[in-house]
């Protein structure tokens, strides 16, 4: 694959574990890598930034094929796996670490990112929650953090697997309703 042909984005989704699980059904997915994402320590450990005490989100780094999965398409599915108007909180897991964000290296992916957040924002009664940032710093998560759940496939996920089904189900050019 040409590497050019490759684009990245840093989705902050609640527990890095499931958020990562699901960006790896999504056809036009190349690879990801949980981490923390804009913070304010260096080096940060997961048992440092546990304590809410870094300032870091549990964030995955989404690499994906723009020929295969544009980004306004990541994005809607970042939606369907979230709930955007849960402050710090997602499923049972509770803290800043488990805030929602979207991190963007790439200034000129705010137009894209900006119409999906205000589309999202009409389903909702009350303001979105989610972040909106460009990445400030990112730090991988420790190994056994990485793919955590194809190699715990019954470990925790705040997701249910229906999600996962519909991830790899679902395609660019297919509706996203669940």
């Amino acid at each position: 694959m040409n590497k050019n042909k490759v684009k990245d984005i840093y989705l902050a989704g609640g527990c890095f574990w499931g958020t990562e699980h699901f960006f790896k059904q999504v056809e036009g997915v190349v690879d990801t890598e949980v981490g923390f994402a804009n913070g304010h320590t260096d080096n940060p450990t997961y048992k440092e930034v546990y304590t809410d005490e870094t300032g870091y989100a549990e964030t995955v780094h989404v690499r994906y094929n723009p020929d295969v999965a544009s980004l306004e398409f990541i994005l809607r599915m970042f939606f369907k796996a979230i709930d955007p108007i849960s402050l710090n909180k997602q499923g049972h897991d509770e803290g800043t670490r488990y805030r929602t964000g979207v991190y963007y290296v790439d200034e000129e992916d705010l137009p894209v990112i900006d119409k999906v957040f205000a589309e999202e924002q009409q389903n909702h009664g009350q303001p979105l929650v989610v972040e909106k940032l460009p990445l400030k710093n990112y730090y991988s998560a420790e190994d056994y953090h990485q793919d955590y759940l194809d190699k715990n496939p019954s470990g925790y996920c705040h997701l249910p697997l229906s999600l996962f089904e519909f991830a790899r189900n679902a395609k660019e050019n297919k509706q996203l309703d669940r």
